[in-house]
C-alpha cells in the first residue's frame, strides 16, 4: 500500500509543479481554483475515450511494418488521437466559459488538461517502477505540457482574435507535429530516441514565448478596452 502511495505522488508531482508554475505565470489575471481543478479533472477522463480510440485504432487499421508502421503509430495513433480528445475536452467544456476571456487562457487550460492526462498516463506506465516514472517526470510529463500548451494558445487566439476563428485547427496541427516527433523518435529505440531531449527543450521555449506574446496581446485588448471607455464621446 505505500508503495502504491509513493507511486501515485512520484506520478502527481511532476503535474502539479507545472501547473503550479504556469498558475503562477498567469497571476496578474488568474483563473478561478475550482476550474483549473475541474481542468484537470477532465484530463483524468480523457484517458479513458483516448485509449479506447487507439485501441479500436490499432485493431481496425493494421499498422504497417517496418517506419511506416513507426510513423503510423506516433502521428495517427498516438498524437491525433491523445491531442484531438484533449481538444475536444477543451472546446466542449472550458471554451465558451466566461472566464476564459484572455489567450493565455487558453494555455493555461490547455495545460491543466494535459497534464491531468499526463498524470493518470505516467501512473499507469510507472506504477511498477519508480525509475520510470523519474525518468518520465522530465520528459512525457512536460512533453504533455509543451504540446498542447502550444494548442491552447491557437485556441485562445481563435476565441479572442477577431478573424482567428478557425486558429485552434493549426494549434492541433502543430501539436500533432510535436507529439508525433517526440514518440517517433522514442520508438526507433535508438540512439535517435536522445533527440526527444532537444526536442523539448525547443518546445518548451517555444511555449514560453508563446505566452509572452499571449500575455502582450491580452494586455493591449485590456488597454484598447479601458481607453475605449474613458474616450470622451463626440458632440
Amino acid at each position: 500500500m505505500s508503495y502504491l502511495l509513493l507511486s501515485l505522488a512520484a506520478a502527481a508531482l511532476p503535474a502539479l509543479l507545472l501547473i503550479a508554475h504556469f498558475v503562477k505565470l498567469d497571476r496578474a489575471r488568474p483563473e478561478p481554483v475550482g476550474l483549473i481543478g475541474k481542468s484537470v479533472l477532465y484530463g483524468f477522463l480523457a484517458v479513458l475515450p483516448a485509449a479506447a480510440l487507439e485501441l479500436g485504432a490499432e485493431r481496425l487499421v493494421p499498422a504497417p511494418s517496418g517506419f511506416a508502421g513507426i510513423l503510423f503509430e506516433s502521428f495517427c495513433v498516438a498524437a491525433l488521437i491523445e491531442e484531438g480528445v484533449k481538444l475536444y475536452f477543451l472546446r466542449r467544456y472550458l471554451y465558451r466559459r466566461a472566464e476564459f476571456d484572455e489567450v493565455a487562457d487558453g494555455i493555461v487550460y490547455a495545460i491543466c488538461v494535459s497534464l491531468g492526462f499526463a498524470f493518470v498516463e505516467n501512473f499507469l506506465y510507472g506504477y511498477r517502477d519508480l525509475r520510470v516514472l523519474f525518468v518520465r517526470a522530465f520528459t512525457a510529463v512536460p512533453g504533455h505540457a509543451v504540446f498542447s500548451g502550444v494548442m491552447g494558445y491557437y485556441l485562445g487566439l481563435s476565441k479572442l482574435e477577431p478573424g482567428r476563428g478557425r486558429a485552434w485547427i493549426a494549434g492541433l496541427a502543430w501539436a500533432i507535429l510535436l507529439h508525433g516527433l517526440y514518440d517517433l523518435l522514442l520508438m526507433t529505440e535508438s540512439l535517435a530516441s536522445l533527440l526527444v531531449l532537444p526536442l523539448l527543450a525547443a518546445g518548451w521555449a517555444a511555449l514560453a514565448r508563446l505566452f509572452r506574446a499571449a500575455r502582450a496581446a491580452d494586455e493591449a485588448r485590456v488597454a484598447s478596452m479601458s481607453y475605449q471607455r474613458q474616450e470622451p464621446p463626440i458632440l
